[in-house]
């Protein structure tokens, strides 16, 4: 009785009609779900493009993508292994597929070595075919053809266990992986090749014979053993003058005599040939889907802590925490390689692609951190942010992020110490986040200082050339012509001057183009370094003989005060920086038109020296939450927040899927704002909120009894100095004076239609009275709670109920959002809006130099920017003496600068200084390496 026949094309159309559905079934919830595969082929053999058509038309079939590419026959082989390391990098594809054979001059071994495992649909990396191999290990690909033969057996109803199996053939390709599935599947292998002595007697012993050898009609009926099951893997072509094309296809087996005497046959063409491709697709499909899987199954593993009842120096404990590698930090937020750019093992930056990927996904949480009015000793704001997201990711299973600035290095070596948080609530590793981190802080300063550069040097050529002789230099000939640079044409519609060739331009028009005729002064630019360094405050530039008598006073600012640094901060992508660093004003002409930095032609090099900065810095805490260290803006002038990007990228990749309950599954995004609700939560909603579209769902003010017992009377807290009585042991009636402090940033806050959740930082010498005193008039106030929190001592948990409390708030139906003031209102309206409903003054006074600057503004077009009020901290007013909750005081406006690029104007209310200075013993006496290990030591 003749063997039956497998049909390898109708078991094939099965699984690819079962694919098919799938895709489709996936696609109705998640239309993004899309399978995607590249086809490499090198050269235009025949044979190989029907094998790609044939695969181009089953992926169609099956609702798969399918690209191929197609190189000549003479790519380098670099040129290649460079496109597959970009498919590597590609989310988008799911697999890459390098059709064999390729050229002689190219490895094979190196180039099928080069597709990342999770993207070797053939099976054929090192990895794949070394798991396939190791007993008890699973690959993430089997080979197609391989994989085609167990399908085509287990559909016959063929059992392999106990079975004697003759695999003929040694290939990498088929012969050795179909050796190690059955093997695998518990069959008694035997792998025979055409070498192999008394071949026809082995084959004779086997039940199941896969013939792999590559040589036509080699296997003959008389070598079978009789009702054994032969598959046949050869593709041969032999001479066939009957044909028209004068070849037939053939198989490794005699087909005429071994199906007289074997039970079970696959023919060729017809058996494994279209199984190969059908498993080739089903490996596309299940990438996708692991793909699809990885990156929404987030889940963060915490790292214990090791608590100690005496909390030592941070940097002891920081140093005690064996952080994670910041790629398992990656893996487990769903982040891909590709979009991870490694600075070391634990700090990382993450590609912008990803807020393109994570587009579609509902924001997670949004939580804003702010304090009441600090005292000198600040009240662990930091410390309660980190202590915070700890709560939330390391004990309640959320996915919690701390978002946070990157400290300058002003405050590091100076007096205030680092800002990673403290005890065992921070940023790790400390001295990692504290010095230098990436490089963000220095690519401010290189930005900012050659816009300074640029400035002085223009107006040095200005004053040395005529118009003509300026315009030739500024716009060359090169091989014969004068050509714009591209930037240059900013300028040139800037003026309404419509042409583009320079030798068009008449002699008024070379004029306006060439002289900005920058009155000096009116510049407002200064260059800047990130040390506290007082004795730049004020400098005179210009006194080499080279300069030829142009000298100018200026000074410096520290680097984080440079409004590049609140561009970085409050930009939403790479695109909107461009046009903010372009926009920035340095100073005016002398008619009085504001002069830009586009204007300068130095727009798109401070971008270039940005590129990198704006990838927000990704560590993690104590815990191993994740954490995002991005921008530093001066918290005095400036916003005093982290990056609009960083909160965004938090807030998808702590976000929910379409399929997923945002109330169940949210993550949160903790972000603080510098200094108290009063300054910092003031920006923060009406300028960084304005810039990013986000609204908080809630506000934790942080307080301390020590701070409200300053409010209510207490004397003055002097760094350095031993604590008064009064802040060491319990007083009701003073601490509850002081809670009009905290009451005036609750409804402060709750102005802007969010929930507040006030956080006890606990201290030990801290009553049950005193933390009982401060509940009773939050709630008075109009908290939603106010909860003890003792993170400095005992990291997350010691801050989950506070933690629950936030989740409580953040749920809760919101109210109507609104902000502060309507920008078209006017400059001294918006300062009367800020001062009058923040700090409860009475209204405002403006100098008169600050008069004749709203009245510029207003000309220049910048009148209906947002308001950055710098003032003392240590009050609500402008007066750092005034404590508590003081009203009908008038705020005096002494001057106000324009920061367009960033998009605000910033007021000065106090005499900040931009460049602080080094007390007498600053921190860095403490710093020191250790020249054995390499560790900094002495931070603080």
């Amino acid at each position: 009785m003749a063997a039956q026949k497998i049909d390898g094309t109708a078991i094939a159309k099965s699984i690819r009609e079962k694919l098919t559905h799938e895709i489709a079934e996936k696609q109705k919830n998640t239309p993004r779900f899309k399978p995607a595969l590249t086809i490499i082929q090198v050269g235009g053999r025949p044979d190989s493009s029907t094998y790609v058509r044939m695969k181009l038309k089953a992926a169609q079939e099956a609702n798969i993508t399918c690209n191929i590419q197609k190189f000549p026959e003479d790519i380098t082989e670099a040129e290649l292994l460079e496109y597959i390391d970009q498919l590597n990098n590609d989310p988008s594809v799911h697999g890459i597929l390098v059709q064999l054979p390729i050229p002689k001059h190219i490895s094979e071994a190196a180039i099928t070595s080069a597709v990342h495992h999770n993207k070797d649909v053939d099976g054929f990396s090192t990895m794949n075919i070394g798991d396939l191999a190791k007993r008890g290990k699973t690959p993430l690909f089997t080979p197609c053809t391989p994989a085609g033969v167990m399908v085509l057996l287990k559909e016959s109803g063929v059992g392999v266990r106990g079975k004697n199996a003759v695999v003929l053939g040694r290939s990498d390709i088929v012969g050795s992986p179909v050796s190690y599935l059955l093997k695998n599947a518990d069959a008694t292998v035997t792998v025979c090749h055409s070498h192999t002595k008394n071949l026809p007697e082995i084959v004779k012993t086997a039940d199941i014979v896969v013939a792999a050898i590559g040589i036509p009609n080699f296997v003959k009926g008389e070598w079978i053993k009789p009702g054994a099951v032969v598959i046949d893997v050869g593709i041969n072509y032999i001479k066939d003058e009957t044909r028209r094309s004068g070849e037939r296809l053939v198989g490794d087996v005699d087909y005429e005599s071994v199906k007289e005497v074997a039970s079970l046959i696959t023919p060729v063409p017809g058996g494994v040939g279209p199984m190969t491709v059908c498993m080739l697709l089903q490996n596309v499909v299940e990438s996708a889907n692991r793909f699809w899987e990885a990156t929404r199954a987030r889940k963060i593993t915490p790292l214990p802590l090791i608590l100690k009842a005496n909390v030592p120096s941070d940097i002891e404990v920081s140093r005690s925490q064996r952080p994670k590698n910041v790629k398992v930090i990656g893996q487990e937020l769903g982040i891909t390689e590709r979009e991870l750019e490694l600075y070391g093992a634990h700090k990382a930056k993450v590609d912008l692609a990803l807020l393109n990927r994570l587009a579609y996904r509902k924001n997670g949480k949004y939580v804003l951190v702010a304090g009441i009015t600090p005292t000198p000793l600040g009240e662990g704001k930091s410390t309660t942010t980190m202590g915070l997201a700890q709560a939330l990711g390391a004990h309640l299973g959320k996915i919690a992020f701390a978002n946070v600035r990157q400290p300058s290095q002003g405050p590091t070596f100076g007096i205030k110490g680092g800002a990673a948080g403290g005890g065992y609530s921070q940023v790790i590793p400390m001295d990692e986040f504290n010095m230098h981190l990436t490089g963000d802080i220095h690519a401010v300063t290189a930005a900012n200082n050659l816009l300074a550069a640029a400035i002085d040097t223009r107006m040095f050529h200005e004053a040395t050339q005529k118009d003509r002789a300026l315009f030739n230099r500024l716009v060359p000939k090169r091989n014969g012509v004068r050509q714009f640079a591209p930037i240059m044409f900013r300028r040139l519609k800037k003026l309404g001057i419509d042409k583009t060739n320079p030798d068009d331009l008449t002699d008024e028009e070379v004029n306006r183009f060439a002289r900005l005729d920058i009155d000096p002064e009116t510049i407002t630019w200064k260059r800047v370094l990130d040390v506290n360094d007082r004795h730049l405050r004020g400098v005179t530039i210009g006194q080499a003989p080279t300069e030829k008598g142009f000298s100018r006073y200026t000074g410096f600012d520290i680097s984080v005060a440079s409004e590049v640094m609140a561009v970085l901060a409050l930009s939403n992508d790479l695109a909107d920086m461009r046009e903010r660093l372009g926009r920035m004003v340095v100073g005016s002409s002398k008619s009085g038109e504001p002069v830009t930095c586009d204007d300068l032609g130095v727009g798109g090099a401070l971008t270039a020296l940005m590129k990198d900065a704006i990838k927000p810095n990704l560590m993690q805490t104590l815990e191993g939450t994740p954490v995002f260290v991005h921008a530093g803006p001066f918290a005095n002038i400036s916003i005093g927040a982290s990056s609009v990007i960083a909160d965004k990228l938090a807030l998808k990749l702590a976000g929910t899927e379409e399929d997923e309950d945002p109330r169940e599954k949210a993550g949160y995004v903790v972000t603080e704002a510098g200094f108290d609700f009063t300054m910092g939560g003031e920006r923060f909603f009406n300028i960084k909120c304005r810039s990013s579209g986000l609204v908080p769902d809630c506000v934790v003010i942080v307080a301390t009894v020590r701070a409200l017992k300053v409010h209510g009377g207490g004397p003055s807290i002097t760094p350095g100095a031993a604590l008064p009585e009064v802040y060491r042991t319990e007083n009701v009636e003073i601490l509850r004076a002081g809670c009009v402090n905290l009451a005036k940033h609750i409804q402060n806050a709750k102005q802007y239609g969010v929930p507040v959740v006030v956080a006890i930082n606990k201290f030990t010498t801290d009553t049950e009275a005193e933390v009982q005193c401060i509940k009773e008039e939050a709630l008075k106030a109009g908290a939603e709670d106010a909860i003890p929190a003792n993170h400095w001592a005992e990291g997350g948990k010691g801050a989950t109920d506070l933690a629950q409390g936030v989740i409580r708030a953040c749920n809760k139906p919101k109210g109507e959002f609104k902000y502060l003031y309507n920008v078209d209102m006017t400059i001294e309206e918006k300062l009367e809006a800020i001062t009058k409903n923040m700090y409860g003054a009475a209204g405002i006074e403006l100098s008169d130099l600050a008069k004749v600057q709203v009245e510029t503004y207003k000309k220049q077009g910048f009148g209906n920017l947002p308001i950055c009020i710098a003032k003392t901290q240590y009050s609500l007013s402008h007066d750092p003496e005034l404590k508590g909750a003081p009203t009908g005081f008038t705020v005096p406006i002494r001057d106000i600068k324009l920061s367009p690029g960033a998009g605000y104007l910033y007021a000065k209310a106090a005499d900040i200084q931009t460049i602080p200075g080094l007390p007498t013993a600053p921190g860095y006496l403490n710093v020191d390496v250790n020249r054995e290990t390499g560790e900094i030591e002495g931070l603080f």
